[in-house]
């Protein structure tokens, strides 16, 4: 089984030795994103709500990378620096997903690169 590689400048770019997608047969593992913007590299919003706007973006470019959009995501992982966060970036999640939302954990982490309060990664089906 080939892989292939799945990269976008519309999203940030790595920030370390990774790749923003890989498929892999028919599914597509992604990179956890965070709420960088990927013209300055620069994390964007100061809190949950806004961080997760842009984490959502950053997903929404990756998945078209890819020909993909939210529909074909089935798994999603999401991290936060605090649990009480929860309530807020649900919401902005679940504008995304509300039409049969993927499987999905939510954990509760010590840190987050350059200390963004939620990352989200995703795995999508291409079929």
């Amino acid at each position: 089984m080939a892989k292939e590689i799945v990269r976008t400048d519309k999203a940030p770019q790595a920030i370390g030795p990774y790749s923003q997608g890989v498929r892999a047969g028919g599914f597509v593992f992604f990179s956890g994103q965070i709420p960088l913007d990927p013209l300055t590299g620069q994390i964007t919003g100061n809190d949950s709500v806004e961080q997760t706007e842009q984490v959502m973006t950053n997903i929404e470019a990756v998945l078209s990378a890819a020909g993909l959009g939210f529909e074909d995501v089935v798994k999603t992982t999401i991290f936060l620096v605090d649990l009480a966060d929860f309530a807020a970036v649900n919401e902005v999640y679940g504008r995304r997903f509300q039409k049969e939302p993927p499987a999905r954990s939510t954990v509760e982490v010590k840190g987050l690169p350059r200390g963004s309060r939620v990352e989200i990664e995703v795995v999508a089906f291409s079929g």
